[in-house]
Formats: C-alpha cells, structure tokens, sequence
C-alpha cells in the first residue's frame, strides 16, 4: 500500500519558500543601516523605512488568504514570489528617501507568502497533526535570522547595492523550486460562490478579534524587534554591523525555527494554556529589558557610593534569546486556535489575524524611533512591549471563558457517551 508523500512536499516546499520570503521580508533591518548613514535620517524615519514592507505586507494578506481558498496555494504562492522580483531588484537604484519607501512597500507583498502557505499546508494534514505542521510552516520566520546572517556579508563584499540583486534573483529560483516541489488539491478550494462579503462575515465573530490582539503581540513584536534589534545593538553597545546583526540572530532564530516545537507543544497541552504562559514569560523578560542604562549616587555613612544599573550585552542577548523562544511558540499556539475553531474558513481567519500581526509590526518600529528621539531611551522600546503585553494579559484574562475552552486533540468518544459528552459541553 502506497503511502502519499504530497503533504510532506507541500510542507517542505512552502517552509523553504516562506524562509525566503520572510527573510527578503526583514531586508531593511540590515540594509536600512547603511540607508541611514547615506540620507542622514533620524530614529523616526529610520523607523518608518524598515516598517514600509511589513504594512505593505499586512494589508495585502486578507486577500491572499481570500484567494488561497479560492483559487490554491500553490499557483498564488508562486504568483506572489515572482511578482516581487522586480521590485526588489530595483531597490539597487534608489536614490531618495521615497524611492526606498515606495519599492518597499511592493518588496513587502512577499510577507503576505504567509496567509497563502498557512491554509495551504493546513488543509494537507489532519487535525491531530495540524498544529504541528503548522508550526513548521511558521518556522519560515527563520528567515529573519537567515537575513542577518547573510544580507551584512553580502552588503560587505557587494555594497549595499549588491544586496537587493541578489535577493531578486534568489526569490526567482525559490519560485520555481516551489513550483516544481509542490502539488495542488481541487478538493481544498473553497465554494467558488463565497463572495468576499460573506467570508468577512468571520469579522462578527468575538474570537477572531481576540486571536488579532495576540498575535499583534507575539508577531507584531516579533517583526519590529526583528528590525530594530540590529541598530539598538549598533546605537546601545558600540557594535559594528556584523556583530550586531549576528547578536540581533539570538533573538530572530529561535523566534522562527522553534515555532514548530510551539505547534506540538499546542498540540498537547491545548492554544489557551501555551498562549498566556507565553504572555506572562514575556511580561517579565521586558520588564527586566525597559530598565535603561542608569549611573546613581547613593549617600552612605561612610559617604557617596555609585552605582551603575543596566543589563551587559550578555545579559541582553540571553533575555532576549528567552523572548523569541516565548514568540515562537505563541505564534504557534495562535494558529492552532484559528485551526481549531475556523477549520472551514481558514484563509480568510489567518489573512485577518495575520493582518494584525503585520500591523503590530509596522506600528511598533515607528513608534520605537518616535520615542527614542523623544526621550533619547533606547530601552523604552520595551516600556512600550512592556505596556501592550500588561494589555494582552488583562484582556485575555477577562475575555476566555474555561468551560468554552476545547482540548488540544479529542479522543474519538463511544456512540454511547454522546449523550453524556452532550451535557458535559
């Protein structure tokens, strides 16, 4: 008896093509670097440049998630890759501050990659394996780390031209690599009927305005610490751009390749358990994170002593290593609520939650550069994480109902315990 190979290919196919697209996705994290020096620009502007593609990159994700219902995963990923390579190639002959913002927000279409491959791998595997397929999707978010690896050699040995070239012509071969490596089922379209009115009818549901306000937080923050990680090691520690870029991977790694262990681990012990210990382990990790570099002096009876508060470069990278595994495993555990709850709606339901996501992630660097240049505290990055993470935990306390919540994987029950199952529901 033969056993069907095509949903390890689709998953194989579509994490390899989403650790591409996100990495071409956070480009701006490290070519924004050398941007700056060349325009001269502020923390602000700084900000509003690496964000352009993640709000490009948000927005376009309800539709993509509309059409991957639709139409399939696999020939609107392989759309999207290709219509994204011109764009970035052209990033090599900008020369103004808008240039760089309007090619950016085209370059990031290709963070949307994420709403076509979620429902597209999702539909390949049954429920008691959904999770963690999922998750190794999600792992795809490695590619930021793949990204500051790479983009600081590169822009090394080619200029900082060189690195949008060669990033276009890897998007091209990924493209159709994932062609030729996926496989399409007509059976996981949605009924062609559905207008796009009625798949937002999901906006109604509470639950779905509940998973946009966690994922806000545990990819939302993923994607702006992410960009801004590589200049805060640069501007806090005196760091040249490869150490910084490679210490900034500390964070972006494990927040994308241990994604795959938060879908099992949602898997086993249920979404809503892993979702609010991985807001509390962030709670704390930025608490710790916000106190900035602080030089007191303190009377003694024996006279002055000073003291010196603030977290060494070692501290930091371990705290923040701590944080992008707690992300990791929370993007996860968000899906498998999605997964869960909207199985037969899943493009449009992770297209508007990723929306959210993107969003966070857009909001939150602009917002970093904002209040850098307004208090000159690098650390009151975290003060706002801080902040929005004492948000997520009071709303999640206040808005889950326990006797709604469902196990992770429920056990085929006999015929004649439906009755009894009934009244215990």
């Amino acid at each position: 008896m033969s056993t069907d190979r095509r949903p390890i290919a689709v998953l194989v196919s579509s994490t390899f093509a989403f650790t591409i697209c996100f990495a071409i996705w956070m480009m701006f994290a490290v070519l924004g670097i050398p941007i700056k020096a060349k325009l001269g620009l502020n923390e602000t502007e700084f900000g509003l440049l690496v964000a352009t593609p993640v709000l490009s990159g948000a927005l376009v994700r309800v539709p993509l998630g509309i059409w991957t219902d639709r139409f399939g995963g696999r020939i609107v990923f392989f759309t999207l890759m290709m219509a994204c390579a011109l764009p970035i190639w052209l990033i090599s002959y900008a020369s103004a501050y808008w240039h760089f913002l309007v090619l950016g927000l085209f370059v990031g279409l290709a963070g949307g990659s994420f709403s076509v491959g979620t429902p597209y791998v999702a539909r390949w595997f049954g429920k008691e394996r959904r999770g963690f397929a999922m998750g190794v999707f999600g792992a795809g978010n490695s590619g930021s780390a793949l990204t500051k690896f790479a983009a600081p050699a590169i822009i090394v040995a080619a200029g900082w031209q060189g690195l949008p070239r060669v990033y276009a012509v890897v998007m091209v071969v990924t493209a159709l690599l994932f062609w030729f490596g996926s496989y399409s089922d007509p059976a996981h379209k949605a009924p062609s009927g559905e207008s796009f009115a009625q798949q937002m009818r999901v906006l109604k549901d509470p639950r779905v305005w509940r998973y946009c306000q966690y994922y806000s937080v545990v990819f939302g923050g993923y994607v702006a610490l992410a960009l801004w990680m590589t200049k805060y090691y640069v501007g806090e520690y005196g760091f040249d751009l490869k150490l910084a870029a490679l210490l900034a991977a500390c964070f972006s790694l494990p927040g994308g390749v241990l994604r795959a262990l938060g879908g099992w681990i949602s898997d086993k012990y249920g979404a809503h358990k892993v979702t609010w210990a991985v807001m509390w382990v962030c709670w704390v990790c930025f608490f710790i994170l916000s106190y900035p570099q602080t030089t007191m002096s303190v009377k003694t009876v024996t006279g002055a002593m000073d003291l010196h508060l603030g977290l060494g470069p070692v501290a930091f990278t371990a705290i923040l290593f701590v944080v992008g595994v707690a992300m990791a495993i929370g993007k996860a555990s968000v899906f498998r609520f999605i997964a869960d709850d909207f199985s037969d709606n899943i493009g449009a339901v992770s297209g508007v939650v990723g929306l959210a996501g993107g969003l966070g992630g857009f909001i939150l660097p602009i917002l970093f550069g904002a209040i850098v240049d307004l208090t000159g505290i690098r650390s009151s990055s975290f003060m706002l994480l801080y902040g929005t993470v004492c948000v997520s935990l009071v709303w999640m306390h206040f808005s889950f109902k326990p006797g709604h919540a469902q196990p992770a994987v429920a056990p085929a029950a006999p015929k004649n315990a439906n009755k009894s199952l009934r009244k215990a529901a």
